[in-house]
């Protein structure tokens, strides 16, 4: 075997490890970040113009359907309690505001 064959195989050897390590890489780098986002405040302005409640069962909003909640809302993302409508703001899952919308399947 010749030396060039030797840092070949060493270099896609390498490489190999390298990726099979990026995703566990990436859920480290991500995690951290997603457990540092606070809880929407009731007293943010915009939570307020959008009457989000944190429990959709007290909502008197006519704009609410029953059944809706964060929980089942195109903006939230499950993994992180996030909303796109609040960003940097986590929301309980079992909240609502009148930006809901239906998440498609």
């Amino acid at each position: 075997m010749s030396e060039h064959d030797a840092t070949r195989r060493r270099f896609l050897m390498q490489t190999a490890a390298a990726a099979s390590a990026l995703p566990l890489l990436a859920t480290m780098v991500t995690r951290p970040a997603q457990a540092a986002l606070p809880p929407l405040p009731l007293s943010n302005a915009q939570a307020k113009a959008l009457n989000y409640v944190e429990d959709a069962s007290t909502v008197k909003n006519p704009m609410f359907k029953a059944g809706s909640d964060c929980a089942n809302c195109q903006f939230f993302t499950a993994d992180t309690g996030a909303c796109a409508i609040f960003p940097g703001f986590s929301v309980h899952p079992k909240g609502w505001c009148s930006g809901w919308a239906l998440k498609k399947p």
